[in-house]
């Protein structure tokens, strides 16, 4: 079967929902309270628009999914798709003849009229699953065991508890747990709830990734890739990252699949919300009444918003369809040619139709649109409701690509690399995949990894392989845990987002590495205080290594200030020169000015510093200020330092000015005194006479007389 399981929604009132649980299947269903489901109600008097919600939990024996990202999860068998009710895997809704059904890999939300309502009832639901999941693991079921370690380890739903999920994780790993045998590697690695032994984690890691954990292939890629507890083998980084990559392309669907959220901590406390890309709650729900008042871009870009996910929207497709309904319905062609996609794709909400699609495709290509172009080049490519027909596919894609649509970018690429209806050309198919590459296109990645990993059509470059491959590997499933860290650090529960961050760190994500590091570096965390700084210092210099500037500077102040190591000046400015170089950091500059300035670790010169200075100013607007006082002071010690080199009265006494000025130098010194006094004196007499005398004052009138108390006044 295959291991892209997904939850399809209904689309009436009858949904499944994927609890992530393992062999614990969960069955939501909204219907009428009637006698039947009166005990129901009473148990969970919550109400939703007259439904009351009955909840099922079914715990059986499954399958598991084979291949994909979602390998070795369980299936959850009995599932309801489109109003039927399935007991085993099936076709229906694909149109690629791959099995498929519902299992724990992922969680899918599902939207009902009251979100408030809704929140209340999945958080609910969750800690009394998690409850129910406890129960079957202390029976000794596996999967339920590997799902409640996880739980404990990353306090989700349960209480944050490294100890007792060591201990499970030590369990599961002598019966041959890949999962644990990873879990067990990442906390030596880490150093959580253990002496921190890279040794040991390496031997851990090994057995995952032999025992088909991806994770964990993709932690020993990082790891030969960076040289981090083993010799660096950009070969063997090769080997682990393109089997990972394999699998996340695999998975990869015609829309390109959910957006990756990468924010950064440092960033998002300095300025809320201008690097994270979130959008506020306020500003989505602005959208949303323009939306609903009839505004068509506001539909589109909502309906992009909910068909990819991501800028705080989570993905829904059926939210995704009705506003590309809506548009299209008032002629928007973008919107049209959306709809072509999720129709030829298929998904938990739209069953797969080509037809459909193909006619939505026709109506927004018809009109110009490059999407629907595009969509029609994928239908003459694969005969998807059309007769394959090769050369119509090659015109559809050049016209979208004429116009810089990179689903048509991609596709061109495709066909000049495996010769479809064209000469085999590798010139043009790396040149289309590095267009649609620069538009963030995975399959784009992937491609051009493939290319330089085997020579084909460039020079072979393991180096530049290796770093595709990993950007690929980084838009995996795994890659919805940093929006889960990042969730926790909101709420203020530092020690869950640092350990979800540990993990992802372990993956080679920078931003985690990042993100580590800064928490270390601002609040008390699970490791001891004499802990902290080495180990912000370990994550900042990982982070630095894959090209982040602030970290690199961060190396530097490190060194400067002596945090987690010893003071060392000539390393700072190793450091400090390197941002400087590479990333032109106007910061990395003033500081090196200043070095310079003071003699720190290099040889003190004024001049070097003020050039240092004049560049920090010129790389950003943000540095004139300081730049400006920095170059006062430095003015200053320069005047105060070349009268300190003068000698004042040795070239006093040697200055005669009777041979300089003449022998009656005095009295000529004397005239020009009193002709300059002697102006002064004019110009302030006449200064005087210019200025008019004010007017006498008027005459004040005479003081009445006081009113005696208690008289009144005549009036």
């Amino acid at each position: 079967m295959a291991g892209h399981a997904y939850v399809p929604d209904s689309q009436t009132e009858s949904s499944t929902t994927d609890t992530g649980m393992g062999s614990a299947g969960f069955l939501l269903r909204k219907e009428a309270c009637s006698p039947m489901h009166s005990q129901v109600c009473r148990l969970f008097p919550v109400k939703v628009s007259g439904y009351c919600v009955i909840f099922s939990l079914v715990f059986i024996k499954v399958p598991v999914a084979i291949g994909g990202t979602a390998s070795g999860e369980p299936c959850i068998f009995p599932f309801l798709f489109q109003e039927k009710e399935y007991s085993e895997c099936t076709t229906e809704g694909r149109g690629d003849g791959r099995l498929w059904s519902v299992n724990g890999s992922r969680l899918t939300k599902h939207r009902i009229l009251n979100s408030s309502v809704y929140s209340y009832l999945y958080l609910l639901l969750h800690y009394r699953l998690y409850d129910r999941l406890l129960k079957v693991a202390e029976m000794g079921h596996a999967k339920a065991m590997e799902k409640v370690a996880y739980a404990m380890l990353f306090g989700d739903y349960l209480p944050q508890s490294i100890p007792q999920a060591k201990e499970i994780f030590e369990k599961l790993a002598l019966e041959g747990s890949p999962k644990a045998q990873t879990a067990l590697g990442f906390l030596y690695a880490a150093g959580l709830g253990v002496n921190s032994s890279q040794a040991k984690a390496l031997v851990y890691y090994t057995f995952g990734a032999l025992g088909g954990n991806l994770v964990a292939h993709m932690i020993l890629g990082y790891r030969y890739w960076g040289g981090v507890g083993v010799p660096q083998s950009c070969e063997s980084a090769l080997t682990h990252y393109r089997l990972v990559a394999n699998h996340v392309a695999s998975d990869v669907s015609l829309t390109g699949g959910s957006a990756v959220q990468r924010i950064r901590l440092l960033d998002e406390v300095e300025s809320p919300g201008s690097s994270s890309g979130m959008l506020e709650e306020d500003l989505i729900q602005y959208y949303q009444f323009l939306a609903e008042k009839g505004d068509v871009q506001a539909q589109v870009g909502l309906g992009q918003l909910h068909l990819h996910g991501g800028r705080g929207v989570e993905q829904n497709h059926q939210r995704a369809y009705e506003y590309f309904n809506q548009a299209a319905n008032a002629g928007n062609t973008h919107a049209m040619a959306f709809l072509g996609k999720m129709y030829s794709e298929g998904s938990e909400y739209v069953a797969q139709n080509n037809d459909t699609a193909l006619h939505y495709f026709k109506k927004a290509a018809d009109l110009g649109n490059p999407v629907g172009q595009s969509g029609l080049g994928m239908a003459y490519l694969y005969g998807r409701g059309v007769p394959v027909n090769y050369d119509l596919a090659l015109k559809y894609f050049q016209k979208a690509a004429e116009q810089g649509w990179v689903d048509g970018q991609l596709q061109l690429g495709t066909m000049y690399y495996n010769g479809i209806g064209v000469k085999r050309d590798y010139k043009q198919a790396l040149k289309f995949f590095n267009l649609a590459s620069q538009a963030g296109h995975i399959l784009a990645f992937y491609n051009l990894a493939q290319m330089h990993a085997t020579g084909t059509g460039v020079m072979r470059s393991c180096h530049t392989a290796v770093e595709l491959f990993k950007n690929v590997c980084e838009r995996g499933r795994w890659s919805e845990r940093l929006m889960a860290a990042y969730g926790s650090f909101k709420e203020g529960d530092m020690d869950s987002a640092l350990v979800q961050y540990l993990l992802l760190s372990e993956q080679g994500y920078e931003v985690a590495q990042s993100n580590v590091a800064f928490i270390l570096d601002q609040s008390e965390s699970i490791f001891n205080e004499n802990e902290t700084y080495p180990r912000a210092l370990l994550h900042w210099t990982r982070a630095a290594a894959q090209g982040y500037t602030v970290a690199r500077i961060k190396l530097g102040d490190y060194h400067f200030y002596g945090y987690g190591t010893d003071v060392d000046y000539e390393t700072a400015v190793i450091h400090y020169r390197l941002a400087s170089e590479q990333q032109h950091s106007a910061q990395a500059m003033f500081n090196l000015g200043y070095m310079h300035e003071k003699g720190l670790g290099i040889k003190q010169d004024i001049h070097l510093a003020k050039r240092f200075y004049d560049m920090a100013a010129e790389a950003s607007p943000d540095a004139q200020v300081p730049v400006f006082l920095a170059l006062c002071k430095l003015g200053l010690i320069y005047a105060l330092e070349y009268l300190q080199d003068l000698n004042l009265k040795d070239l006093l006494s040697q200055v005669d000015l009777d041979q300089l000025l003449g022998p009656e130098w005095d009295l000529y010194l004397m005239t020009v005194i009193a002709l300059l006094l002697g102006t002064v004196i004019a110009y302030r007499q006449r200064q005087h006479q210019a200025v008019p005398r004010a007017p006498p004052a008027p005459p004040r009138p005479p003081a009445q007389p006081e009113q005696p108390a208690g008289e009144p006044e005549e009036q």
